[in-house]
């Protein structure tokens, strides 16, 4: 039994040793520095990433406002107009002043 034991003991040491000589020294460093290069470039992939979406949401900021602004200017003229007729209710965009309701 000790025999097989120490058979045993000097075959896992034998691998052991030889799976540490197979990863050198210099292979884990130009591993790491392959860890590292791919952490850049999947930072540089998701700043990119984060500009695209931001100018995206830039442009549509700026169709919403271009909307709200034609949709604003809309109303305005709908207020001046009933204001000019005399509707209750309406209010002079010029002025601010209501259209006073009939009593």
């Amino acid at each position: 039994m000790t025999i097989c034991t120490k058979a045993l003991l000097a075959a896992a040491a034998a691998v052991l040793s030889l799976g540490a000589a197979a990863c050198t020294e210099a292979e884990q460093e130009n591993t790491e520095a392959h860890a590292e290069a791919a952490a850049d470039n999947t930072a540089d992939a998701a700043a990119q990433a984060g500009e695209v979406i931001e100018s995206g949401a830039m442009k549509a900021a700026r169709a919403v406002e271009t909307g709200a602004g034609n949709v604003a200017d809309e109303l305005e003229e709908n207020q001046a107009e009933a204001a000019a007729e005399g509707k209750p209710g309406a209010v002079n965009p010029n002025t601010d002043q209501r259209v006073p309701a009939e009593n």
